[in-house]
């Protein structure tokens, strides 16, 4: 399909092309959507598997951790780069390529059982990171005002559908098919999704023309994988371990010298100067705690459901039951991620980002109160899920608000690793508390349901701390912006959440 023609500059050329869209360009926002989903799918789907690798490739179950850490790895550091390529040579192209490396990962990982192949294709499928980050670009630049914030709200809310999806489908499949076969369906999938993205998606004709930062991307890669990859393999190498502390030190200096390079380059691949604005820097952040204060719920309820009812509080449930458990969740946030740009249209989106923060606390509260009873442990996880789908849906409006239009995909790549972050450093920290609360259990070591607790507790006060950073982002004055006059010559409205914001 040819690129719908670029607009005339101002807010009302963006109407006026959203509302003349038609033909494929009319199933974008599905079909976006559906790479979204794909996306958090891909990253869940090998979890159900992880016990039965080692013995299924033959290799230990450190060298299967790799399945996990590599896309983590990967994701991180494609997001920000394919971010910044596709505000250079387009959003659309580089989302068919973000998605056509998902695809071609999977198909690897279908045609072979050998770890070290099943590992490099993990890694492709992280470029998939970029998918979510680079479609809400693309909803900004496409969409009238009044449609952005609910198709950037809906966007959101894909990756928790996704994550809840993947896990019982894979356990599925797993149970009763080949394993090889999961992967087999993951690549059909994927291959729909990029026919329908190159059919249905017009090419922004929004650009950030220059001259791609190699050194910067090159600088920004070593300096995450020495500092993701420290925390990743902390709890298995030891802390304390040369090793870790070697890897901690390596990232730090790699990417001092990286931001001494950024605030340099004519063009660098993330605009420090931008990012350290408070409107900017504290959404980011917020992203980061976010991050880790869900994460604790996807980590802890399968293993908590699957305990056997030996310790006293698991109920012994299938992998296909645990990942049930989180069903509930993934429909809540579909449901909920209009509410969420309806709040933010109201009140602003920081007002939602705290409100999404203060839900997810109250979630782990739950938790807390009771994690014996199945119904209530369900409860807990939507609840927290529900909190997840206010502050995801709320912080790419805050950060498309808070930048110009030819830096919102690496702007909002930069947003989606510091969420990654801070999922690696909550994995890092409940590994750590699960391990040091055991008992056990027909002679195995098993975490103690107060080592659940604590983790619940740890991931509820980061959430309330996520909170107070929200609240803490400046309002946006846009009452003071200048519109551009349309083709009636009228000044152009401010979107619902920037009046309110302004206000």
């Amino acid at each position: 399909m040819p690129p719908i023609p670029a607009p005339p500059d101002g807010p009302d050329a963006r109407t006026d092309q959203g509302e003349r869209a038609t033909g494929p360009a009319r199933f974008a926002v599905p079909v976006l959507a559906f790479g979204g989903i794909l996306m958090a799918v891909m990253q869940t789907v090998v979890v159900p598997l992880l016990p039965d690798l080692p013995r299924l490739t033959d290799s230990s179950a450190g060298t299967v951790s790799w399945t996990v850490t590599a896309t983590l790895l990967a994701g991180a550091v494609l997001t920000p780069v394919l971010g910044r390529a596709g505000d250079m040579y387009g959003k659309r192209r580089v989302l068919v390529l973000a998605l056509g490396l998902m695809t071609v990962g999977s198909v690897l990982c279908a045609l072979s059982s050998d770890i070290r192949v099943l590992i490099a294709a993990r890694a492709l499928q992280g470029a998939a990171a970029a998918v979510v980050p680079l479609s809400i670009s693309i909803l900004r630049d496409e969409l009238p005002p009044e449609r952005t914030g609910s198709a950037v709200a809906f966007m959101s809310s894909t990756v928790g559908i996704g994550a809840a999806l993947g896990l019982p489908l894979a356990a599925l499949v797993i149970q009763y098919v080949d394993w090889h076969a999961m992967f087999w369906v993951t690549s059909a999938l994927g291959a729909t999704g990029v026919a329908l993205t190159w059919w249905a998606v017009p090419e922004s004709p929004v650009r950030a023309p220059g001259r791609f930062d190699v050194l910067g991307a090159l600088g920004l890669a070593a300096g995450l994988t020495g500092l993701l990859l420290a925390v990743s393999e902390g709890g298995q190498w030891g802390w304390t371990s040369p090793g870790i502390a070697g890897l901690f030190a390596a990232g730090a200096l790699i990417l001092a010298l990286w931001c001494r390079q950024q605030l340099r380059a004519e063009q660098p691949l993330v605009d420090l100067r931008l990012a350290i604005r408070p409107r900017v820097a504290l959404p980011h952040l917020t992203a980061l705690l976010v991050g880790f204060g869900f994460y604790a719920n996807s980590l802890v309820t399968a293993q908590l459901v699957q305990a056997p009812k030996a310790t006293g509080y698991g109920l012994g449930l299938s992998i296909v039951g645990s990942g049930l458990c989180l069903l509930p969740g993934g429909v809540t946030m579909l449901l909920f991620s209009p509410l969420s740009a309806r709040i933010s249209a109201a009140r602003g989106a920081r007002v939602t980002l705290a409100l999404g923060a203060a839900v997810l606390a109250l979630g782990y509260a739950v938790r807390i109160a009771d994690s014996r009873q199945l119904w209530m442990i369900i409860v807990g996880a939507t609840v927290v899920a529900t909190g997840t789908t206010l502050a995801y849906s709320a912080l790419p409006t805050l950060i498309l608000r808070a930048v110009p239009p030819g830096q919102t995909a690496s702007a909002n790549g930069v947003n989606v690793l510091m969420r990654t972050i801070g999922q690696a450093t909550c994995s890092a920290a409940v590994t750590a508390i699960l391990v040091h609360h055991t008992s056990l259990v027909a002679g195995a070591p098993v975490p103690t349901l107060h080592g659940y607790l604590l983790a619940f507790a740890m991931a509820g006060t980061v959430a309330l701390v996520a909170g107070a950073a929200a609240l803490a982002i400046p309002r946006d004055h846009a009452t003071g912006r200048t519109g551009r006059a349309g083709r009636s010559g009228r000044r152009a409205a401010p979107a619902p959440d920037e009046a309110m914001e302004g206000a």
